[in-house]
C-alpha cells in the first residue's frame, strides 16, 4: 500500500508548518493561555489558511477535501501545540454537511468555511462518563422549530463558540441539534483546561434549536470519530516534536563530563520512544482511512486507534520528562506543555481504558487474529 502523500496534501501539510513556525510561537501560545486559552486573532488566521472549509464540500464554500488532510492538518497544529480548537469545525462542518437541512447549511456551512461561525459539538453530561447512548438532555416541539434543555460539560471554547451540536433526546430517542449561542436560554461559563486550552460548562433552558438528524446517535457516534481521528492526528504530531525536543537535549546536557545521551539507557529509552510514535503514527492512519469505513468498522477502527495513542501518548510524555529531569515540569519550558497536552489528550473522546473495553466489546470470535 502507498503511503506516500499527494503533492497537493504536502503542500498543505508545508502551508500549515509553516504557518505554525512563523506564526504561532511558544511566546505567542503563552500569552494566549494567559489571556485565557483562546484567540480570535489566531482562529481568524486559520480561517485565512481556508483550514475551517476542509471537510465541507466545495458548493457549500469550503475545500472538499478529505480525512487524509485533516489529517495532515492536524499533525501539524500538534506540533505546535496549537490551543484554537480546529478540530471542531471539521466536526461540525462534515455533520452539518451531511444532515443538515438546506436552510441550516445555507446558515451555517459558509461561515464556519470562512472563519466566521465556530461551532462545537456539546455533548459530554455529567453522569455519562464517555458513553454517547446516555443522554439526559431532553428536546420538545416548539411551534415550527424544538427547544432544548439541559448541561454540558467540557464543552471546547464553549463560551467563544457561535453555535453548539447538541445531542438531547425527543420523544425518547437521541437527536442531534444546533443551538445558537446567541439564543435566550443558552448560559456558558467558560475556564481554562490543563492543557492551556478552554472549555465551559453549558447550561440550555428552553433554547431554540434546528433540528440536524431525529436519529442523532449514529450522527453523534460519526461526530466523535472524527473527533477522535483528529486527536490521533494531533498527537501523533505533538508526539513527534516532544521526541525531537528529547533527543536535542541528550545531546546538549552533560553530566560527568559527557553527554546524557551517550548513555546506553537513555539512548535505549529513546528508542522505545520511536517506537511507540511509529506504532500511534499508524493507528492514526488506520483510523482516519477508515473515517469513510461502515459504522461498524469505523467505530472498532476509532476504539483501537485510541487505545493504541493512548499508550503511547502516556509512555513519550512520562519518558520525555524522566530524561530531561526537574526541568522537563517547568512551565517555562515548552517540553512541559507538550506533556500537558498529551496527558489531557489520552482522556478527550474517552481514555485508554474506555477504548480497551471498546475494543475488547466489538471483538469478533476469532478476537482479531483471522479477520
Amino acid at each position: 500500500m502507498d503511503f506516500d502523500f499527494s503533492d497537493d496534501q504536502q503542500q498543505l501539510r508545508d502551508a500549515v508548518a509553516k504557518w505554525v513556525d512563523k506564526g504561532y510561537s511558544f511566546e505567542r501560545r503563552r500569552a494566549i493561555e494567559d489571556a485565557g486559552g483562546f484567540s480570535r486573532e489566531a482562529w481568524d488566521e486559520l480561517a485565512e489558511l481556508g483550514l475551517g472549509g476542509l471537510l465541507i464540500p466545495e458548493d457549500d464554500g469550503g475545500l472538499g477535501m478529505g480525512a487524509v488532510e485533516m489529517m495532515v492538518v492536524m499533525e501539524e497544529l500538534g506540533r505546535g501545540i496549537v490551543l484554537e480548537p480546529l478540530a471542531q469545525s471539521f466536526i461540525a462542518g462534515a455533520v452539518l454537511a451531511g444532515h443538515a437541512d438546506e436552510a441550516t447549511r445555507t446558515e451555517w456551512l459558509p461561515r464556519i468555511a470562512g472563519g466566521q461561525a465556530l461551532v462545537v459539538l456539546a455533548q459530554q453530561e455529567k453522569k455519562a462518563r464517555y458513553r454517547l447512548d446516555v443522554c439526559e438532555a431532553q428536546a420538545a416541539k416548539a411551534g415550527s422549530g424544538y427547544t432544548v434543555t439541559g448541561a454540558k460539560s467540557v464543552v471546547p471554547a464553549g463560551d467563544q463558540a457561535d453555535a453548539y451540536l447538541v445531542p438531547a433526546r425527543l420523544d425518547g430517542k437521541i437527536a442531534l441539534f444546533l443551538v445558537p449561542r446567541s439564543e435566550d436560554g443558552v448560559a456558558a461559563r467558560g475556564y481554562g483546561t490543563q492543557d492551556g486550552s478552554r472549555a465551559a460548562e453549558v447550561v440550555f433552558d428552553k433554547a431554540a434549536a434546528a433540528l440536524v438528524a431525529a436519529d442523532g446517535l449514529p450522527v453523534l457516534e460519526h461526530a466523535v470519530d472524527i473527533g477522535i481521528a483528529a486527536a490521533c492526528a494531533e498527537g501523533v504530531g505533538a508526539m513527534d516534536k516532544m521526541l525531537a525536543l528529547t533527543v536535542e537535549y541528550l545531546n546538549t546536557r552533560k553530566q560527568f563530563g559527557v553527554l546524557i545521551g551517550s548513555f546506553q539507557a537513555l539512548r535505549h529509552r529513546a528508542a522505545d520512544m520511536k517506537m511507540q510514535l511509529e506504532l500511534a503514527r499508524s493507528m492514526s492512519y488506520y483510523a482516519n482511512l477508515k473515517l469513510g469505513a461502515p459504522a461498524a468498522e469505523r467505530r472498532q477502527a476509532a476504539a483501537r486507534a485510541k487505545y493504541q495513542l493512548g499508550v503511547s501518548m502516556r509512555f513519550v510524555s512520562q519518558s520525555a520528562v524522566q530524561m530531561h529531569g526537574g526541568i522537563g515540569v517547568t512551565d517555562e519550558y515548552v517540553g512541559s506543555h507538550y506533556f500537558r497536552k498529551l496527558t489531557q489528550m489520552e482522556m478527550t473522546y474517552g481514555d485508554t481504558l474506555h477504548h480497551l473495553s471498546e475494543v475488547s466489546a466489538r471483538m469478533q470470535d476469532t478476537a482479531g487474529v483471522f479477520a
